[in-house]
């Protein structure tokens, strides 16, 4: 089992970045796979990003492509987002989240994920 603990939400102004931060606690980080998400309310939780455990691979929805990147540092336990060129669409909750396995690609779905941090919200203003 593992525990998420998310950081570096805040509050920003459009056109500017953000780097958030998810660090894992509990054995066997390497064999997760991890994913971020976001959901405002009333919304359904949104996938984001996602990076394997082994491939590298690193899917990421086309409303972010080109301006977010995941990724991962196993031996920190620790799973990146930096978040580049913010507008106020991207103000959410972002979670991290976690699941034991392998895929080329890893899973979009927030139900593929078992494990989710708290959230840490991030505001952007114009």
């Amino acid at each position: 089992q593992v525990q998420l603990v998310e950081s570096g939400g805040g509050l920003v102004q459009a056109g500017g970045s953000l780097r958030l931060s998810c660090a894992a606690s509990g054995r066997g980080f390497s064999s997760y796979y991890m994913g971020w998400f976001r959901q405002t309310p009333g919304s359904d939780r949104e996938f984001v990003a996602a990076i394997s455990r082994t491939y590298g691979t690193t899917p990421h929805a086309d409303s972010v492509e080109g301006r977010f990147t995941i990724s991962r540092d196993n031996a920190k336990n620790t799973v990146f987002l930096q978040m580049n060129s913010l507008t106020p669409e991207d103000t959410a909750v972002y979670y991290c989240a976690a699941r034991s396995g392998t895929y080329y690609y890893p899973p979009r779905g927030p139900q593929m994920y078992d494990y989710w941090g708290q959230g840490t919200q991030v505001t952007v203003v114009s």
